[in-house]
């Protein structure tokens, strides 16, 4: 599902709303969970999953076209966990 679905499904089920008021909802969401992440917190969804950070060290790769070794800096990637509903869900077919 692509953002512009999501927001088209939105609008669908909540006709009360205009799509303006389902974009910034969407929007304000989105910039909420990630300013949690950004400030290093945890972010738990009871049913749905939860999102975290991994660290992922530093470490030496190489350049695929000279062959020459580059350092790669540590870096912090999310990461999502489903939890044990949306699991059950995709698993079972439930919605």
């Amino acid at each position: 599902m692509t953002r512009s679905e999501l927001l088209a499904r939105l609008t669908e089920r909540f006709p009360q709303l205009t799509a303006k008021d389902v974009d910034d909802a969407v929007d304000a969401i989105l910039s909420t969970m990630a300013s949690a992440l950004i400030a290093g917190g945890r972010i738990e969804i009871r049913g749905f999953g939860s999102f975290s950070l991994n660290r992922r060290p530093p470490r030496v790769g190489r350049n695929p076209k000279s062959g020459e070794q580059v350092q790669i800096p540590e870096k912090w990637v999310p990461h999502f966990k489903p939890g044990k509903e949306l699991r059950e869900c995709v698993n079972f077919g439930v919605s």
